[in-house]
């Protein structure tokens, strides 16, 4: 538990209350989190790509990514930190919301995995003097924020030179408000009426204005498209709903 105070919070109260309501269903396949479930295969699939090609990592060891310290922020239940663990990383979960906290503890003591799993905020992390992570996953949770820049900015405060960012969230058009608001939460009920606030979804564009003038190198968007007849999620170009970046660290001179 982090037990600093920062001067200053990015989280959203509402939006931490809703996902805390919900908590107990993280890890149910059939439940509200269902979308989710069937959206981690692309999301495992980018990251281990993105990681192994960041850091020259041979996929074929086991595990390719031992030696590395990895922070997932926003990280729910665990859906993401607990595939990362069985690939080697040392990992640290940090969420807002105590619930969602006790669920993922409670699962990967289940599952027989070591994950620092902490009730807090990354601006927490940054008053605590948190060391730097190589790769932070931050994952469909800027558009849940009240100071998406500010929040932003923090978190690349707590990544390593040479380290990875990988973020992920939904773009500010038409087709994400026709989709990922009224489709999956009204028509398809996909997820829980007031899930998200399009007014607060994200352009490309938006990101990197986040992050000008900080010693970052952007790449992307990379689109994720759901294709209806198949059920299933794929990278491509349509970047119009969801869409992954990056964001690198480059690494310090020698001295």
């Amino acid at each position: 538990m982090i037990t600093a105070t920062a001067p200053r919070s990015s989280i959203d109260p509402d939006d931490v209350a809703r996902f805390s309501a919900i908590a107990a269903e993280w890890w149910d396949t059939k439940g509200k989190f269902a979308p989710l479930h069937r959206f981690n295969p692309v999301r495992l699939t980018f990251i281990r790509d993105q990681v192994l090609w960041h850091f020259g990592r041979d996929g074929e060891t086991r595990p390719p990514f031992a030696g590395l310290r990895l922070l997932d922020i926003g990280c729910g239940g665990g859906l993401l930190c607990e595939p990362m663990a069985r690939l080697g990383f040392s990992v640290t979960g940090v969420d807002a919301s105590p619930r969602n906290i006790g669920v993922a503890s409670a699962h990967a003591a289940q599952s027989a995995l070591e994950i620092d799993y902490r009730a807090g905020t990354v601006e927490e992390l940054l008053a605590a003097g948190e060391a730097p992570f190589d790769v932070i996953l931050n994952m469909e949770v800027i558009e849940h924020v009240a100071d998406p820049g500010a929040f932003l900015r923090d978190c690349a405060r707590l990544l390593k030179p040479g380290g990875l960012m990988i973020l992920a969230t939904l773009n500010r058009t038409l087709h994400a408000l026709a989709l990922a608001k009224v489709g999956a939460e009204y028509v398809l009920r996909w997820l829980p009426a007031g899930t998200h606030d399009w007014r607060k979804f994200l352009k490309p564009e938006e990101i990197r204005g986040f992050v000008d003038g900080e010693d970052l190198i952007v790449e992307g968007p990379f689109g994720v498209a759901f294709d209806p007849l198949s059920g299933r999620w794929s990278l491509g170009r349509d970047s119009r709903t969801n869409y992954m970046m990056t964001l690198a660290r480059p690494q310090a001179p020698p001295d």
